[in-house]
């Protein structure tokens, strides 16, 4: 009997600039990526702006490392979700940083996410 592959879920509800949450989000999706474990990104609230297209953050003298969000696809990580209800709320459009983002309603999101078997809130 084949063991059941692990997945780890990764929750973005940290806005990019605030705080470290949202560079620590990205290095663990990469490292977990790094050691070929099944992981999925979700963004949710202030999480959503992580992914707003055309940010300058070294206008607040900060590190661009939303950059990283190309790296993804190198690390096999192609799971990425934005809660719909979290981009109306910020009158944010489909318009994203990184190609293959999967909007998803509420319920949608909810039972993608309880899918993995850790989830990990940043």
């Amino acid at each position: 009997m084949t063991q059941p592959e692990k997945s780890v879920a990764i929750i973005n509800a940290s806005a990019p600039l605030s705080k470290a949450n949202a560079k620590d989000a990205l290095d663990i999706a990469l490292i977990f990526g790094s050691y070929e474990q099944a992981v999925s990104l979700y963004f949710l609230g202030e999480g959503v702006y992580q992914l707003v297209a055309g940010q300058q953050p070294e206008k607040v003298e900060q590190k661009d490392f939303l950059k990283t969000f190309a790296a993804l696809e190198f690390y096999d990580i192609e799971n990425i979700y934005v809660c719909h209800h979290s981009m109306i709320e910020r009158g944010l459009t489909n318009h994203f940083s990184i190609e293959n983002v999967q909007v998803l309603n509420r319920d949608d999101f909810s039972t993608s996410l309880h899918q993995h078997q850790t989830i990990l809130r940043f």
